[in-house]
């Protein structure tokens, strides 16, 4: 069975090599455009690969402005089967050195502004979130990134800020009470969009800094910042390339059909603008 891997893309990686057939698709979403045009090619085992910059390219919308629903609901439009998100993060834990990788599995959202959900106006939806990442894709972008000679970390959780701003110190060693693993800007609302847009997802984290809780916070540079993400931007291109070769079947993911069994709302009872919403989700669903 051929899979297609849709691949939202953080700081410093805009375009993945080896793709063939390259296309860029224009597609617009009842949420309005995504951050920029997607970019479909075939990779040399076959695997279809969509690639959108969430910040577009040039880096010129802000965590708090990106038009998350849209960007999900166009991979889903444009045929994706699963959903990676590459970002980079801070680190809250002394073994996650700068220059690791982490695939977490768990999130806490502290997002204050941005939608996260497909299902409002008319239409109310609730899916299952304990585990928000797919633990099949989970397990083979891990085991891809071992592959691609990172240094990994394997579960953790991610908090997610709303930024643009950095944490204050004292909320930084707060966070660190909780147990956090690393600390980032856009995972939310993104993995919960997934769930509902019923594509397996998950996580590549790129620790560049430690956040501002460590002593040597302040003997960063810029420079040792940007050289660090080049060098993780390299291996998360890896990390897809091999990824895309042992991809899981996406059935047995708890993101299938996850959004058919959350509607609350009887069918009689939504708007008239429901099904032209949500066709791109729940086809006839809709009745």
């Amino acid at each position: 069975m051929s899979y297609t891997l849709a691949v939202l893309g953080g700081s410093g990686l805009y375009e993945m090599e080896g793709l063939t057939g390259v296309t860029e698709l224009a597609i617009d979403t009842p949420y309005g455009k995504p951050s920029d045009v997607i970019v479909k090619g075939t990779l040399a085992n076959g695997t279809t690969m969509l690639f959108l910059p969430r910040h577009g390219r040039g880096h010129r919308v802000p965590p708090h402005q990106i038009n998350y629903r849209a960007n999900v609901a166009a991979m889903k439009i444009a045929g994706a089967t699963h959903l990676v998100s590459v970002s980079a993060v801070g680190s809250m834990k002394e073994a996650i050195v700068p220059g690791h990788l982490v695939v977490p599995d768990q999130f806490i959202d502290l997002t204050k502004k941005r939608v996260s959900t497909f299902f409002d106006d008319g239409v109310a939806g609730h899916v299952p979130f304990a585990d928000p990442v797919c633990k099949l894709l989970g397990a083979a972008l891990g085991s891809a990134a071992e592959g691609a000679g990172a240094t990994v970390h394997r579960g953790g959780t991610y908090i997610c800020m709303e930024g643009p701003q950095f944490s204050t110190r004292a909320e930084s060693l707060l966070y660190r009470t909780w147990g956090v693993s690393v600390i980032g800007m856009t995972a939310m609302p993104e993995a919960k969009l997934a769930r509902e847009a019923e594509l397996p997802y998950a996580t590549l984290a790129l620790a560049t800094d430690y956040d501002c809780w460590h002593d040597s916070h302040d003997d960063v540079t810029v420079e040792a910042v940007v050289a660090i993400i080049k060098k993780n931007v390299g291996l998360a291109k890896k990390t897809l390339a091999v990824l895309a070769g042992d991809l899981p079947d996406p059935t047995k993911s708890a993101a299938h059909r996850a959004a058919r069994g959350a509607i609350m709302t009887a069918k009689d009872a939504m708007p008239g603008d429901a099904k032209s919403r949500l066709g791109w989700l729940l086809g006839g669903d809709l009745g």
